[in-house]
């Protein structure tokens, strides 16, 4: 009994503990950050603060920032849907190469990935030649900004989906098209409604992504003031430059827009799990009466 009890002190102890560590970590190493953000943000007035924002420049960097999100979202979004539903629901050659090439911007520096664009659409090089002669041109340009964002948010979406469509199998979308359903409408009755939660996950995670990118955009844009300067370049210039008031005043605004899409990630996190909780509230349900109407029947 006394063992017992001096063993149940110690795992209280040890769970204290931990969880202390865990506070004064996350206290140190992302509330403070966020305190000084914002405290040097306001620091000379909000007056400052606002004119930070409202500047020419800073207006120019916010709008090519949602540009380029704006861009690389519904593609990304296209793409994830496609490739989750060839690797989750079709056998084929190749399948283990594109799950592989799906992954490779999460293994690739994002200032290699800026690189490699650079390379294959500058002026040196025969595409980007080519592509000059015709009057269309890639890198120091928005067009290469929104490429380089859709080259390191591509996997999101498809990362999302392809296990969540997998674990779900394809009863459902067979039973509907043997129930005489075309393609299209088992894909908008059955498999989206299915998907939903895990694909609204991948296109917040991709949205955050895209907003706050710097290496790839930072090579490919040739920083060009009001042409080809995002928000996260913005700040980095105005730093550069101590202006830490503007840097600090975009650099909250940025801060803020992550912390809204953490909020909408929690949220979907919460919908996801109460919808699972849910169909498995119902299948057990559907099991008793199942059972039940048997029982009854052998009876």
């Amino acid at each position: 009994m006394v063992e017992r009890q001096l063993s149940n002190r110690e795992g209280r102890a040890t769970r204290g503990l931990l969880i202390l560590l865990a506070i004064l970590f996350l206290a140190l190493f992302l509330l403070l950050p966020l305190y000084v953000v914002f405290q040097q943000a306001l620091s000379q007035g909000l007056g400052l603060y606002l004119a930070a924002l409202a500047d020419s420049d800073a207006r120019d960097a916010i709008r090519l920032t949602l540009l380029a999100t704006s861009v690389a979202l519904p593609l990304n979004l296209v793409f994830g849907v496609c490739a989750a539903w060839c690797i989750a629901r079709f056998e084929f050659r190749g399948k283990s190469l594109l799950s592989t090439l799906i992954d490779l911007p999460f293994s690739v520096s994002p200032v290699v990935a800026g690189l490699m664009y650079v390379l294959l659409f500058g002026v040196h090089s025969p595409l980007g030649g080519w592509l000059e002669a015709h009057g269309l041109k890639v890198v120091f340009s928005t067009a290469g900004i929104v490429l380089a964002s859709v080259f390191v948010t591509f996997p999101f979406v498809a990362r999302e989906l392809i296990p969540l469509m997998q674990s779900q199998g394809s009863e459902e979308e067979q039973a509907a098209l043997v129930l005489g359903a075309s393609g299209w409408q088992t894909f908008w009755r059955v498999t989206v409604p299915n998907i939903k939660w895990g694909l609204l996950y991948g296109v917040i995670l991709t949205n955050a992504r895209a907003m706050g990118e710097f290496g790839a955009v930072s090579v490919v844009s040739g920083h060009i003031r009001g042409e080809t300067i995002t928000l996260p370049l913005h700040i980095e210039i105005l730093y550069n430059e101590y202006n830490f008031v503007g840097a600090f005043a975009c650099a909250s605004l940025l801060t803020l827009l992550a912390l809204l899409t953490l909020l909408a990630k929690t949220l979907v996190e919460w919908r996801q799990h109460r919808a699972t909780v849910r169909a498995g509230e119902q299948t057990l349900d559907l099991r008793a009466r199942a059972l039940t109407h048997l029982n009854r029947e052998s009876a």
